[in-house]
């Protein structure tokens, strides 16, 4: 009996470890919630089941009987609904965690409790069916987060991307996933997978830094992170929902108020557009890797739809090119799978002038039904109103309705609800296996783990801060050093900003006095004092825009910029909707005298292509900050006090100095490719006293494959490049005049592979090549016969200045190049020009002597000053031009300035006797006595 103690106990440490830890799906999850999902689909009613279509909109935080997001839960039976800052759902009058928490536990509830009491219900009905609570929380506060207080401050996707640092991405995911889980959401719009590879037209709007750069392999890559982080940060109660499938970056406008074009063909968007929705979208990756469902754009692609007319349908109204790219290999699996499309607002702007360009004729219900036809399976309906109407949840009640009714009267169209339905549920019981809602509302104690994370965005900005212009071997000799005790500095700061609610107060997301505060924390007289207030200024783009379009009635920000040693902007966007933004491009083209000989210093707090060649040339140093969350000001302020140095690396093409990130991403073609075999790890084997027996060299013959791979191939950013890059592995028998043969690999991370067969014997010479890269070490076999030989690797004989280290992780730091420190010369103290005083007073003293001796008493002082001043002269020369050889307390360098001085006592003796000469004995400058 003692015996089997242990073994229970055991057993019972394992159960509560498995009960303790939240599995992570798998697909035999996924099964299990599916078959849930068709048992509860056969207990509904057409009414339940069309409600589950909707995803809906709403204003305020009035959920009680006389709401009507109450009468939409109660009487539509709607499957969702999404908060957002500009109905008002979130506000930060009192409390805004609190509130946001009892908002989300309180529509659950509310769903709970009108399950249970519901007239009529078949005894079979379900009971409580769980309803996804959505937010679209991108980052960078205003414009678009929807929760900007009380949260932890992250960062932007694209500042993520100029890190470079899938694990940073994975780690702001997981703060994002965690904090957003404990408040009560499972749905998550996001994150963007936009490949951000279209220059910026001037004054058109763009994505800007919501999208994690330009690169289609990196954005993936990113992608697959992030919502890694957004599962486990959440422990899996996070559907994660892409967007803007199938791509937004390469749009020509924005979508938000009319429907954009893509012209790309079919291949491009293969290639470009789509590369990271096939990665989140790939089995193989890991579950948590993958999304739950991708949000479709209402945006036109020539390449799936051919011939763009005015009349083309946006993508998510057309079923057949819809069904051409769901039919594509990639992403056949993750549909069948339970994969779920959401539609991008069916009430935006850009839909009703699409639909009804007359504005008196829109009819929600049919654009519904044919946005669901199309292939959506949950419907985004938010400002959802059709004409005749008297507001959106009417719109929403009828719509609903007659999608009821039509699932009753056509058997094709109940087919199509009853799969997206089951769908919809699946997706439910893998957030929750059981609908128990006191399992689906969280635990209001998780409230203390909000807001408490912003170390993660301090990480990513210190590893995203990049320097644009100029190069950081130019920048030495242009801004040598940091700003200095008694220097006067102006910071112009452009203040986007916003509110939490219509009726909430005004909170820009950065202050006018931003980097100023910080620059008075880190460097001000309580700490060190390095910087004066009284010498710091601080104005607004707004107060720019002032001066330089000459308004009345503004601060002294002439005066500040002409007496300015430093001038340092915070620049945002470039919007032709706010004019300020503008201010700075034509305080450079305007007024250009007011910066002439200054430091000028700019830090772009968002996409940093805005300005173009000319403005950047008038820059003392440009950098790409890329957020404006407080730990990015402060990096920006370490930087300009040169305490740090910007790690990071553009993730987008910038033409102003340029920068194309295609090239960028191309193999550095200065580094030497690594080449090895490709063989299997073995485990180190010891001898019996413990000494490591060594690993038998492998040799190979004829008839025998080498596998081979690479190191890891870096690009110009010195980061692994792309999957998909080609390589080329070169085979050279007998010699340089010999047959050759060469095999194509693409890269996957960073690394490429291939195998070789030996077909004969003789010299066997490899090597690897990747364009631009021509140089790797090779390998040699020099094989005779049937007779094996090992392999012997070559490394070339002159190095080039950059090499591949191969790295276990994605993101390779540059290794630092060892530079060799010069002394300064070392400068000429008191103690050197007091002895060269004496020596030249010296021989001043002894031509005063030789001059009387000579008979020549009364110009034996002016001689004798000259000898002085002479000496004197000649070691001032050489301290001024050769410091070093001044210093003549130094023994071994003073010869040069004793000589010096010495010659220069010569020079004023001659002078003066030539002085004396001229003088008594009245020589004539024309040569007449």
């Amino acid at each position: 009996m003692n015996r089997s103690r242990p073994l229970i106990a055991l057993l019972t440490l394992a159960i509560l470890l498995t009960w303790a830890i939240p599995p992570a799906p798998s697909q035999a999850q996924n099964s299990d919630a599916r078959q849930k999902a068709q048992s509860l689909l056969a207990q509904m009613t057409p009414e339940e089941r069309v409600g589950q279509l909707f995803l809906v909109g709403f204003n305020g935080t009035n959920i009680n009987a006389s709401s009507q997001i109450y009468d939409l839960i109660s009487t539509h039976h709607i499957g969702g609904v999404v908060l957002q800052r500009k109905n008002n759902n979130l506000t930060d009058q009192t409390d805004v965690l609190g509130d946001t928490y009892q908002l989300t536990a309180g529509l659950q509830d509310l769903e709970f409790q009108i399950s249970r009491n519901a007239e009529g219900a078949p005894a079979d009905s379900p009971a409580y069916i769980p309803l996804l609570i959505g937010i679209a929380q991108e980052g960078d506060l205003y414009p678009n987060d929807q929760l900007v207080s009380g949260v932890t401050q992250l960062p932007n996707l694209m500042s993520i991307g100029a890190t470079w640092d899938t694990s940073l991405a994975g780690k702001v995911g997981e703060v994002m996933g965690k904090e957003l889980s404990a408040l009560g959401f499972n749905l998550y719009l996001g994150p963007s997978l936009d490949v951000l590879d279209v220059l910026y037209i001037t004054g058109r709007e763009d994505l800007g830094v919501r999208s994690f750069g330009g690169d289609p392999y990196w954005v993936g890559e990113m992608g697959k992170a992030y919502i890694s982080g957004l599962h486990t940060g959440s422990q899996n109660r996070l559907a994660v929902i892409a967007k803007h499938f199938p791509g937004q970056g390469g749009s020509d406008r924005q979508p938000d108020t009319e429907i954009p074009t893509v012209r790309k063909n079919f291949e491009q968007l293969k290639q470009i557009e789509l590369a990271p929705f096939f990665a989140v979208t790939n089995n193989a990756n890991p579950v948590n890797a993958q999304v739950d469902g991708m949000l479709l754009s209402h945006i036109r692609y020539q390449g799936f739809q051919r011939n763009i007319r005015q009349s083309t349908l946006p993508l998510s109204f057309d079923r057949t090119a819809l069904n051409d790219i769901l039919s594509l290999e990639e992403l056949i699996p993750w549909r069948e799978s339970g994969g779920v499309l959401v539609s991008d607002n069916l009430g935006s702007t850009a839909i009703k002038r699409f639909f009804d360009p007359i504005g008196n004729r829109f009819d929600g219900r049919l654009v519904a039904r044919d946005a669901f036809l199309a292939g959506n399976d949950l419907l985004f309906v938010d400002d959802f109103l059709s004409s005749g109407d008297p507001d959106p949840a009417t719109t929403v009640a009828r719509t609903v309705e007659f999608f009821a009714q039509k699932y009753r009267e056509d058997a094709v169209f109940a087919q199509r609800v009853d799969q997206s339905v089951e769908r919809i549920l699946t997706l439910k019981y893998e957030l929750y296996p059981e609908f128990d809602v006191l399992q689906v509302i969280p635990d209001s104690a998780g409230l203390s783990t909000v807001g408490v994370s912003s170390q993660v965005s301090f990480d990513v900005a210190s590893n995203a801060v990049t320097l644009i212009s100029p190069s950081a071997e130019d920048l030495v000799s242009v801004l040598p050093r940091s700003p200095q005790v008694g220097e006067r500095i102006v910071f112009i700061t452009d203040t986007m900003g916003g509110r939490q609610c219509s009726s909430c107060a005004d909170a820009p997301a950065m202050r006018v006095d931003a980097l100023q505060a910080e620059v008075l924390r880190l460097y001000g007289p309580q700490a060190g004092g390095q910087v004066s207030p009284t010498l710091l200024s601080s104005y607004s783009f707004f107060d720019l825009w002032g001066f330089v379009t000459k308004q009345e009635d503004l601060p002294p920000i002439e005066n500040d910029l002409i007496r300015a040693d430093w001038v340092v902007f915070g620049v945002m966007d470039s919007s032709s909707a706010r004019a300020e933004s503008q201010a700075l491009r034509r305080l450079l083209s305007e007024r250009p005298d007011l910066l002439r000989n200054k430091r000028v210093v700019v830090f772009a707090f968002n996409a940093p292509y805005y300005l173009d060649a000319t403005d950047i040339s008038k820059l003392t140093a440009y950098y790409g900050v890329f957020s404006k969350i407080a730990p990015f000001a402060e990096v920006a302020t370490r930087i300009l006090f040169q305490e740090i140095t910007p790690k990071g690396a553009l993730p987008v093409s910038v033409p102003g100095i340029g920068y194309d990130l295609i090239e960028a991403v191309r193999p550095h073609p200065a580094q030497i490719i690594s080449l090895v075999l490709d063989l299997p790890e073995t485990e180190v084997v010891l001898d019996l006293q413990g000494t490591p027996v060594p690993t038998p060299v492998p040799t190979f013959k004829v008839g025998d494959t080498i596998p081979l791979k690479t190191g890891v191939i870096i690009d110009q950013n010195r980061h692994p490049v792309p999957d998909g890059t080609p390589v080329r592995f070169l085979f050279t028998i007998g010699g340089e005049m010999g047959a050759a043969q060469t095999i194509e690999a693409l890269t996957v991370g960073g690394v490429a592979r291939a195998s070789y067969r030996i077909e004969r014997g003789g010299l066997l010479d490899i090597s690897v090549t990747s364009d631009p890269a021509y140089n790797s070490n090779r390998l040699q076999l020099d094989i005779t016969g049937n007779e094996s030989a090992a392999v012997t690797a070559i490394v070339p004989t002159q190095q080039p200045t950059e090499t591949a280290t191969p790295t276990p992780t994605l993101t390779p730091t540059a290794t630092a190049t060892p530079t060799v420190e010069v002394e300064s010369p070392k400068q000429p103290e008191v103690g050197d020009w007091f002895l060269a005083l004496v020596v030249s007073i010296g021989f001043g003293a002894l031509s005063l002597f030789l001059a009387v001796r000579m008979g020549m008493a009364r110009w034996a002082w002016r001689w004798a000053l000259c000898v002085a001043l002479g000496g004197l002269s000649g070691y001032t020369y050489i301290a001024l031009q050769m410091p070093g050889t001044a210093t003549v307390l130094e023994w071994g360098i003073t010869r040069g300035a004793l000589l010096m001085s010495i010659m220069g006592a010569l020079a004023g003796a001659l002078a003066g006797w030539i002085w004396y000469e001229l003088t008594e004995r009245g020589f004539k400058v024309s040569g007449q006595e």
